[in-house]
């Protein structure tokens, strides 16, 4: 298939190129206002990637087909439009550009220029995007826009992120931001794996990305904008005629690091070492024999010599973790002029994973028109659909995580497979915890996620009357996505209690929209302006899940794919809900004397989800803005080119938790009846007809400013935001016949700094360097819970004045010393025991000695990116930081505490002996002598990083070359990603989060580790 595809794409360029327009020589020379030269200046061949650059003396020559325009852009000065007409040569003279500031930016429900924000906006165009070519949007904005933490916290095909604009917001539900692509809001979450509809988008149909952080941005989305917006806009068709692109890479991936594990030597001393110590830690077992010594039971031939010695060395890392393959291809059509456009967009991708038998394969396609009817109309839309399949080792829950623990725990002594062909495992060794080694759970444990989704929007635009526009706007999301299960009948701690087991989930939501608004534009002679916006919309989301499964298999022949063929039915099971908004919104634009920039914004959002007294509610916003740049005493500076003072207040909400919460609700009771098994239907949670919105209140106070023509310019935001009445599904006492009930709990905090500059560094001939450089400090803490009580999620603590899931546990002290022998005796330990801090000294070690050991929100975060061009070649180098955030390394569990049933990190060599009493590490001893299964602070390390996020080397094509080859332009890159990572935590990776809570960021319970990728790729246009 993988050829098949490539060549289909080879003979579409060859045929095309064959009948490619014909195209005619256009020269020139560009200098700049004082008539001097200018070298390097990027000239394309507008609504195409047809291009060339000023050669040293600021001459070009460019091949264009007829009624082509072409683009002149340099930084620093304004873009300059020709078009060629019955020209062949073309002079042009740049212009200071005195801001870049012009540039047109999406905001909800419409566009402004980047000048006139009087919010906090960040902006992401498509050659960003192109600059780190990822499976996902979220994977592509890492690092991109000051305030906007994206975690990849999976290394598996496609990934898994978390974007958190502006810290955490919620304790339980929600706290993604909402996407809107194309101005279809994305409604799904909870889907497979903890996946949203915005990893199923095709990351190379994207033309922009606008994130909208403060309230004066996100208000216009009320009652789903406490998280912040991050609106989409994809590519449309082309206004200057006919384009045919194609853009491809290959790459591999390879594991960056290993975690030092025991080998079989290690291992078979260790389990000889805690058979040694098992009278001292269980003397009645000791006493009661049951304890073996393990040189005795090591007669396998399979495994030993006649000496007792292991036949086999396994490296299990080595075995499981393979050298990741993907290729990805995108062929774009497009055609049209001005008023009529249209475009065609294809994409494949073929992604394998690090782990043996992880894999995504995504198809996808796109299409658009727009078209202008009449003077007075014009219409238009997009309809795309995405297959994605994905074979995952990973799934959140309890299963996934066998996978990554199997590599990490499996006993070096055995093979993947005997001489004979069969399968090996840790239960070929007696008295092993685990079942069959990794590669046979990959082989033989299947979970298959398929996702169909379709996205589709049209639209009119009526013209009114001067300045006075109406447009209506009518969208649908649907996204089918079916999980495939089968666990086979000979895995041990899976599913060969079962005779095999296999499942299908079904999951389908369907999501529409209608909106209408009217926009009026109008100048008031030379000082007031004025654009007003005032629309109504409604939403409606249905949901419909199923599962059907089927236990006792004769055989593994059909999986999951003839239920019927399973002796054992387990109950069905199904369910539905759906829910729906109504909505009144309006904004007000007005500009005085293009120096004073007022916005205020108001949304009313009414939500069949909550209480009959509290559905609707009011966000309101205000924003004002002052260009001190255009005032007379900076005008004429030669310093400072530009200055805008901005500040910001207003609320926003979060309505994401689960549909009919403020009603009772019905559900399944099973009992037992005169010896069989009864279904009953009773009231199974508590009614909260007062449960309402979370409310976000934010304030924000911002400055850009720009020096040397805007070579240098900097941008700070200072601000802080007030969540109230945060949602939770709260405990309540089980002697009420239920256990929690849905309310709102109380309030939190997030308050920090943005900071970030642009600079051109050097600007010569040949020769450019650009910095990027962005810095985000945030501060969380819980400000207030109803009655003040601790709320414990996972392995994490909610609790007044903390940070939001910080990390709860013991203070580990190290070992207890032979000198400490009679205190040790006091809290019922012996030397060699761990010892952990008595917090309230009353000499019990119980739960009221639980403290907060660590927080996994960082205290900030940041890029540096700098951009060297010479001639043809340019070079990128990207580099990710964090700091002052932990992780929670729960892996340590069972890798460094249950020694001898299972393989274990090394770091259990330097466990407590009388020789070395100086440890952290306890004395190794059998599992059933006593082990540590606490969360303590030993655990918890230190998550900071700085890593290579990126290095690419790019070649664009010169002129010369390009007409032989008779194309409009080809750029070639060789890039690696992850390309180095330096930091004191022991795991795999300190970016991880292998848990699905609101906000469990930085544990680490077998992560799917990240790959090293070499890409390289090519784009052309014809």
């Amino acid at each position: 298939m993988k050829k098949h595809f490539t060549l289909l794409i080879f003979l579409t360029l060859l045929v095309v190129g064959s009948i490619h327009a014909q195209s005619r020589s256009v020269s020139g020379k560009i200098t700049d206002p004082s008539g001097e030269t200018m070298p390097g200046v990027n000239i394309i061949e507008k609504g195409t990637l047809n291009g060339t650059t000023s050669d040293i003396d600021g001459n070009y020559t460019i091949s264009v087909p007829d009624g082509a325009t072409l683009v002149f852009s340099f930084i620093g000065y304004t873009a300059v439009e020709k078009p060629v007409g019955s020209n062949s040569v073309l002079d042009v003279t740049m212009q200071v550009d005195v801001s870049d500031l012009e540039e047109v930016v999406v905001i909800g429900y419409g566009t402004q220029k980047k000048s006139d924000l009087t919010g906090a906006v960040g902006s992401v165009n498509e050659q960003s995007l192109k600059d780190r070519p990822a499976a996902t949007l979220s994977n592509g904005l890492s690092g991109k826009v000051a305030g906007v933490n994206v975690s990849v916290n999976s290394g598996r095909p496609g990934g898994r992120a978390n974007i958190r604009i502006r810290g955490n917001t919620s304790v339980s539900i929600a706290n993604d931001p909402l996407y809107v692509i194309d101005g279809v809001i994305m409604h799904a979450t909870g889907l497979a794996n903890g996946s949203t509809p915005i990893d199923y988008i095709n990351p190379n149909d994207i033309a922009s990305v606008e994130i909208l952080k403060d309230a004066s941005a996100t208000a216009i989305y009320g009652a789903r904008g406490a998280n912040g917006v991050i609106l989409v806009s994809t590519k449309r068709g082309s206004k200057s005629g006919g384009t045919i692109a194609y853009e491809g890479n290959y790459s591999i991936g390879v594991l960056p690091k290993k975690i030092p594990l025991l080998n079989s030597e290690e291992f078979l001393a260790m389990e000889d070492l805690a058979y040694q110590n098992a009278q001292k830690y269980d003397p009645n077992g000791w006493n009661n024999g049951i304890y073996k010594d393990p040189k005795l039971k090591r007669t396998n031939p399979k495994l030993f010599d006649a000496n007792g010695q292991p036949l086999h060395d396994t490296d299990w890392q080595d075995e499981s973790l393979q050298p990741a393959f993907t290729q990805s291809h995108q062929l774009n059509f497009t055609s049209g002029n001005v008023d009529d456009n249209f475009g065609v967009y294809l994409g494949y991708r073929d992604e394998d994973g690090l782990m043996h038998n992880s894999w995504m394969k995504r198809y996808s396609s796109r299409f658009v028109f727009d078209t202008k009817l009449k003077d007075w109309i014009k219409v238009g839309g997009v309809l795309s659909y995405n297959d994605q399949k994905e074979s995952q080792v990973d799934p959140l829950g309890g299963g996934g995580i066998i996978a990554m623990r199997q590599v990490l725990e499996a006993l070096p002594i055995i093979p993947v497979k005997y001489e004979d062909g069969t399968w090996a495992g840790n239960a070929d060794y007696p008295g092993m915890e685990g079942g069959d080694n990794p590669i046979q759970v990959a082989e033989e444990r299947i979970y298959l996620v398929n996702t169909q989704t379709v996205l589709g929007n049209v639209y009119a635009n009526l013209y009114l009357a001067k300045g006075l526009e109406f447009r209506s706007n009518l969208s649908v999301n649907i996204v089918n996505q079916r999980v495939d299960y089968y666990g086979g009948r000979d895995l041990d701690y899976i599913s060969k209690n079962q005779g095999g087991d296999a499942s299908i989930f079904n999951d389908r939501l369907n999501s529409w929209q209608f909106e209408n608004y009217l926009t009026y534009v109008r100048e008031f002679n030379e000082n007031h302006s004025l654009n007003a916006m005032v629309g109504i919309a409604w939403q409606h989301v249905d949901r419909f899940n199923s599962t059907a499964r089927a236990q006792g298999f004769q055989d593994d022949y059909f999986t999951f794919n003839n239920l019927g063929a399973g002796a054992v039915a387990v109950q069905p099971n199904s369910g539905t809900v759906a829910y729906g908004l109504n909505s009144y919104f309006s904004r007000i634009n007005y500009t005085f004397r293009d120096k004073y920039l007022f916005t205020f914004t108001g949304r009313v959002d009414g939500s069949s989800k909550f209480g009959e007294s509290n559905q609707y509610a009011f966000f309101p916003s205000a924003a004002f803005a002052w260009r001190a740049s255009d005032e007379g005493f900076l005008s004429s500076s030669n310093l400072i080119s530009n200055l805008k003072l901005r500040a910001s207040v207003g609320q926003t909400g979060n309505s994401e938790v689960t549909a009919y919460q403020a009603l009772a609700g019905m559900g399944n009771y099973s009992v037992i009846f005169n010896d069989q098994r009864q279904i009953g239907i009773g009231v199974s949670r508590l009614a909260n007809p007062d449960l309402k919105w979370e409310v976000t209140s934010q304030v924000d106070f911002g400055a850009e400013i720009g020096f040397l023509q805007n070579r240098l310019m900097f941008e700070l935001d200072l601000y802080r935001k007030i969540t109230d009445d945060m949602l939770l599904s709260a405990p309540v006492p089980s002697s009420s016949g239920y256990t929690v009930v849905s309310k709102n709990v109380g309030s939190m905090e997030n308050k920090g700094v943005e900071f970030g500059f642009n600079t051109v560094n050097i600007e010569k001939n040949d020769f450019t360097w650009s910095t990027n450089f962005n810095l985000s400090i945030n501060k969380n803490s819980v400000k207030e819970l109803t009655g003040g009580s601790d709320i414990f999620l996972g392995s994490t603590i909610v609790r007044e004045g903390e940070p939001v899931g910080s990390f709860f546990g013991y203070v580990h002290e190290g070992t207890w010393n032979t000198e400490e022998e009679t205190v040790a005796a006091s809290y019922n330990k012996r030397p060699g025991d761990i010892k952990y801090k008595d917090v309230n000294g009353d000499g019990v070690i119980n739960d009221s000695d639980r403290v907060i050991i660590g927080k996994g929100i960082p205290d900030g975060f940041g890029t540096f990116a700098n951009t060297f061009r010479l001639k043809n070649f340019e070079l990128l180098v990207d580099i990710q930081f964090t700091y002052g955030n932990d992780v929670l390394f729960r892996s340590k569990h069972s890798a460094e505490d249950r020694t001898g049933i299972a393989n274990s990190f090394k770091t259990v060599l330097q466990g407590w002996t009388p020789e070395n009493q100086d440890t952290y590490y306890a004395q190794i001893r059998p599992l059933t002598a006593g082990y540590n299964t606490n969360n303590d602070s030993r655990r918890v390390e230190d998550g900071s990083f700085v890593r290579g996020r990126n290095i690419m080397l790019s070649y664009n094509f010169s002129q010369h070359t390009l007409e032989k080859l008779k194309v409009g332009s080809m750029r070639t890159f060789f890039s690696v990603q992850n390309f180095f990572l330096s930091t004191d935590y022991s795991g795999y990776d300190p970016e991880v989060s292998t848990s699905g809570a609101a906000f469990d960021q930085g544990v680490d319970l077998y992560a799917y580790p990240k790959p090293r990728v070499f890409m390289l790729g090519v784009s052309v246009s014809l």
